[in-house]
């Protein structure tokens, strides 16, 4: 492997696909490995891991903590993989075509997209720059689902099907939502500053209640939109404000 300084964009691109793999092996070692899986092969997978991170924040970071960084980053593994066992769970609940949680984990492009997520969400709320975008677009290039490492998700989180769903980098979600395929959580406008350019990190996206459930093709615009708890959008519904809890927005 070469030094931090020098790996390039190239090499920063193909070393954060293998940290994807290290990462998710940790958490998940009978799904990410090759079998016999022991308890060698996650020590293993740290090890690789914590190497890969060592030559990758000081590249895209110059001025970090590499040591506390990493440190961190594999002390909240364990914290991620209690989220994603809600994600699991909710995923097997959620859908009565599920045989098990281990086809969920292996099969359903939810669980690929949200566990690669919860990982990049990790190193966004950090201000590591880059990696966190490569995980989600590849993520986004193998299930065709679009999470932007800066959203705020929720345990028992759940896309049925998945391809086309986008959710943007300001959307918050709550718990036990469930989204189907097509959905869209957008922004509506773009504030523009004095320079005629968009302006950054401005707040644009929804924010979703708890016990929602978005069906396929809606689209949810805006910063200022908010769908109460236990509320249900139909399919093909194009909503750009804000529904009270317990609504039903169905498709005039």
């Amino acid at each position: 492997m070469e030094t931090g300084r020098h790996i390039g964009f190239s090499g920063l691109k193909d070393q954060t696909l293998v940290l994807i793999r290290r990462l998710r092996s940790i958490m998940y070692p009978e799904i990410f490995e090759e079998c016999p899986c022991t308890a060698t092969t996650v020590i293993e997978s740290s090890v690789e891991a914590e190497q890969i991170l060592k030559e990758l924040i000081p590249w895209v970071k110059p001025d970090a903590d590499v040591p506390a960084m990493t440190e961190k980053i594999l002390q909240s593994l364990e914290g991620i993989r209690d989220v994603l066992e809600t994600d699991i769970q909710a995923a097997y609940d959620g859908d009565p075509a599920a045989r098990s949680k281990t086809e969920i984990m292996l099969a359903y492009p939810g669980f690929e997209a949200i566990s690669i997520f919860r990982i990049a969400h990790l190193l966004h709320t950090m201000d590591i720059p880059y990696i966190p975008r490569i995980m989600t677009e590849y993520a986004h290039n193998h299930t065709g689902i679009d999470i932007h490492p800066g959203a705020t998700i929720g345990k028992y989180f759940f896309i049925d099907h998945g391809t086309g769903v986008v959710i943007g980098e300001t959307t918050v979600i709550g718990e036990h939502v469930k989204l189907y395929q097509g959905v869209t959580l957008g922004a509506k406008s773009f504030p523009v500053g004095e320079d005629g350019k968009p302006v950054k990190g401005v707040d644009r996206h929804p924010k979703i209640g708890n016990n929602v459930v978005i069906y396929a093709g809606a689209t949810i615009l805006g910063g200022d939109t908010f769908i109460g708890d236990n509320s249900t959008i139909g399919g093909n519904v194009w909503l750009t404000h804000s529904v009270p809890a317990n609504s039903t927005i169905l498709r005039n």
